[in-house]
């Protein structure tokens, strides 16, 4: 019987397009000052990890290899070009966190969901479903897109939030174990929505149940062998 239902944001809660027009946006735009203002306080930590990540042979992106002492103008242009190639790095992720939190206090963002979202996860929080989120973007970013939803608060609904940082890569079936570890519940009791075909095969691998979710609009295909819902309507845990 599943007790717990794992929702992934980007695609399956959320217009991907309201993310990165968004979130995306809005660190684009502050990200440089940000870094020049926080150096030796909340980016110093940003900095450092960027280096590192942009200086690995294996990185995807490396334009500061062997660049320990880049500027931070330099840095800036290399996390927006992440931002652009969609790079989930966790320094990028803990920077985008803390400088969208401001937009989200001060009224320029907003978390924004498929009209169908919050009957359900209402409906199953109401049934005793525990819920959680699961997002390459930071758990800040991820409180603050279900707390300043357009249309009230949503964020009361949840019970626990995991990133990159504190569960590992979602592509990987041990980042599953180790949230199933966190939520107290054994995989087969654990139910995953997502829009991406990969991070269902992981969850799967972890001995999860798992429903992808296809969007009218949204980039991802669906794939065998999971099935696959276009509206949370057609969910029903507590069947799964």
């Amino acid at each position: 019987m599943i007790d717990a239902v794992v929702l992934d944001i980007e695609g399956t809660t959320s217009p991907t397009s309201s993310v990165r027009e968004g979130l995306y946006g809005y660190t684009r735009q502050h990200l440089a000052r940000w870094l020049a203002d926080n150096q030796s306080g909340a980016a110093h930590s940003v900095l450092a990890g960027a280096r590192e990540i942009a200086g690995r042979p294996d990185a995807d992106i490396n334009e500061i290899a062997g660049r320990p002492d880049a500027d931070i103008n330099e840095i800036a242009e290399v996390m927006c070009r992440w931002l652009d190639s969609d790079i989930k790095a966790e320094p990028l992720k803990t920077a985008q966190g803390l400088i969208c939190a401001a937009g989200f206090r001060g009224g320029d963002l907003y978390g924004e969901f498929f009209d169908d979202v919050r009957p359900a996860l209402t409906a199953w929080h109401a049934d005793g479903i525990s819920l959680s989120v699961f997002s390459s973007g930071s758990v800040r970013n991820q409180q603050d897109w279900f707390s300043y939803a357009r249309g009230g608060e949503m964020a009361s609904l949840i019970s626990s939030w995991f990133d990159l940082t504190t569960a590992g890569p979602k592509r990987e079936g041990t980042s599953y174990r180790r949230i199933a570890d966190e939520i107290g519940l054994p995989g087969g009791n654990i139910l995953f929505l997502s829009d991406q075909p990969d991070e269902l095969d992981a969850a799967v691998s972890a001995g999860w149940s798992v429903v992808g979710v296809a969007r009218a609009g949204e980039p991802n295909s669906p794939r065998p062998p999971h099935r696959w819902v276009d509206s949370f309507a057609d969910v029903d845990p507590r069947a799964t």
